[in-house]
């Protein structure tokens, strides 16, 4: 892979000296099952990355696996927050620089509050998004922790 190849979240890794796999395939209309699939990883090491406004303004990151859904007020709860809802989609890119399908927490413009669902606990390696559609990262999540804060809580229920 060329140096123009790699993402941004590629290059925070490398700065970083963080082990981590790269994957590239193409995503038009894949599910997250099927990008999963596409990677040969287990779907439910697999996270999504959302992002998040609570209702004191302040903006939160949620790592949760692509097959499962955000329960809201666990989230809110995590984050200390009275209530809790998704960006509109046309504020993603301005407010992280990455835009849907490929939203990474690693490298955004501004280093959000950052959770990630307890269930990575289960596994040696998670995959999520390198930082542009069609692109996958995997690392040991205790890898992640050298470049982005995470709290860990039940996100999804």
């Amino acid at each position: 892979m060329g140096k123009d190849d790699k993402t941004n979240v590629m290059r925070v890794f490398d700065a970083a000296g963080v082990k981590y796999e790269h994957y590239s395939f193409d995503a038009k209309q894949k599910s997250g099952a099927e990008a999963a699939r596409e990677t040969g990883a287990d779907p439910a090491s697999v996270f999504k990355t959302l992002v998040t406004v609570g209702r004191s303004g302040e903006h939160y990151v949620f790592m949760i696996p692509v097959l499962s859904e955000l329960d809201l007020k666990l989230a809110a709860a995590a984050a200390g927050e009275k209530s809790i809802s998704m960006i509109k989609e046309k504020e993603l890119l301005p407010l992280t620089g990455y835009v849907h399908g490929g939203c990474s927490p690693v490298g955004m413009k501004k280093q959000f509050r950052t959770f990630i669902d307890e269930s990575a606990e289960a596994f040696d390696r998670i995959y999520f998004s390198g930082g542009k559609v069609g692109r996958q990262v995997s690392l040991d999540p205790r890898e992640l922790e050298k470049v982005i804060r995470i709290e860990r809580a039940d996100l999804c229920g």
